[in-house]
């Protein structure tokens, strides 16, 4: 495998500038604000990691074809069909911005439950570690079953050739393609038997997952043990298939899918305009995130995604009112965020959605700074413009959600991500030929 470490010499440069030059900017000139929490009081603040090494694959090789369709990995493919069959290739049909830590003492598996917006015949998964040295002993991949049980044989995972692998602090380690056929929304098993310091989501949203202390990676029965229902360990399932458009959504609980106190990522607005348009839409939302963290965790949750076409946007309630906080800085940060995107995908902003309380600074500042910078948003012509805000608010009152659209003030209701995705589905098909 090939290790790029990142480190905080050089500000605002593209991926694959950094990679060629080892090196990848943390925006460390930026004053540091935001991450703030933004309502829901069991979200923890994100830790930032700047220095990480990163297992990136071998480059494909290019394709040459005509007309054409970007995949932001340095290669373009025919975006419709020639007489002979297309290429295929490996792009994200699963992500999870893992931005917690979990420190699991002795061996134990873990059976994450995860629905794959992508066919394809052979998959690779890429795990990250937490704040600390992780070692995973075996991993497997099958189709999902209830409960915990396997709906068919487990496929074991290799890692250069080897079962597991040992990996210092904050680093993402790719697995070996394996043959493994899967359609566009199959539930997949991810079985790992695992110790030491695993990177994890802050919310539940993900039932019908497990764990179990011991080494049961390759048990077809249900588990047993415990539901475990946070995002743990698994990063990135790519699969080879045919090129074609996929989306990452980056965001913060919003993006994520937080409702309560349990959540489910299929209900996420996401998860939901994947299943309307029939293309991988990865999700990168971390709860609780501001634009600083976004900025620090870029390189590992987003930028190190192969076959990525189009980035989503989402981004900056939780930097209203914060601290020494101005439009202009909501402004710069933004325009920074779509500066390290750009190179590598199709722009596509959203509005900010109603807020109805706040937890940090003055309503009324928080307020005006979201009416200013949904101002300016719309204005932007670097990026297409999703005005969610529209779909959201009261006619009479902006600063309000329709009634039923909320949980609490700030988070969307299942309803409400219901009416966020079918907006997101009418621009990018008006917009984005889809």
């Amino acid at each position: 495998m090939h290790i790029v470490v990142l480190h905080r010499e050089v500000v605002g440069m593209g991926l694959r500038k950094a990679l060629r030059w080892g090196c990848f900017g943390a925006l460390g000139l930026m004053a540091g604000c935001g991450g703030t929490n933004d309502g829901a009081t069991d979200e923890p603040a994100s830790a930032g990691h700047t220095d990480a090494e990163v297992t990136t694959p071998a480059a494909p090789e290019s394709v040459e074809a005509a007309p054409t369709l970007t995949l932001h990995d340095g290669h373009q493919v025919q975006a419709s069909p020639p007489l002979a069959p297309l290429p295929t290739r490996f792009q994200p049909g699963f992500h999870q911005a893992l931005r917690l830590s979990n420190s699991v003492g002795s061996v134990t598996t873990y059976r994450l439950k995860v629905p794959v917006g992508r066919a394809g015949s052979r998959v690779r998964v890429t795990f990250r570690s937490g704040d600390g040295t992780l070692t995973l002993q075996r991993a497997t991949v099958a189709k999902a079953g209830a409960s915990g049980a396997l709906a068919s044989a487990p496929v074991s995972l290799t890692f250069n050739g080897n079962a597991g692998f040992t990996a210092s602090a904050r680093t993402l380690v790719t697995s070996d393609p394996v043959a493994f056929p899967v359609a566009f929304r199959d539930e997949l098993a991810l079985s790992f038997e695992v110790k030491g310091a695993v990177a994890q989501s802050g919310i539940d949203a993900f039932p019908d997952s497990w764990m179990k202390s011991g080494a049961f990676a390759t048990t077809q029965g249900a588990l047993g043990g415990q539901p475990w229902e946070k995002s743990l360990g698994v990063a990135t399932v790519d699969v080879e298939g045919a090129p074609g458009r996929a989306f990452v959504a980056i965001g913060d609980s919003i993006t994520e899918g937080y409702m309560d106190t349990f959540n489910d990522t299929r209900a996420a607005w996401p998860a939901l305009v994947e299943k309307q348009l029939g293309v991988p839409v990865v999700n990168s939302g971390v709860s609780g995130q501001g634009f600083w963290d976004a900025h620090l965790q870029l390189p590992q949750e987003v930028l190190a995604l192969q076959g990525v076409t189009d980035c989503i946007v989402l981004l900056g309630t939780n930097d209203l009112g914060a601290a020494d906080m101005t439009v202009e800085k909501l402004e710069q940060r933004m325009t920074q965020i779509l500066d390290q995107l750009q190179p590598m995908c199709r722009l596509w902003v959203s509005t900010l959605l109603p807020k109805e309380k706040t937890n940090e600074g003055s309503y009324d500042l928080v307020k005006t700074q979201r009416r200013e910078f949904n101002d300016w948003l719309r204005k932007l012509t670097r990026a297409e413009v999703i005005d969610l805000e529209a779909v959201m608010r009261q006619p009479g009152n902006a600063d309000l959600y329709k009634d039923g659209l909320e949980v609490d003030g700030i988070h969307p209701s299942a309803e409400g991500h219901q009416v966020m995705a079918n907006e997101v589905v009418r621009v990018l098909k008006e917009k984005g030929g889809l």
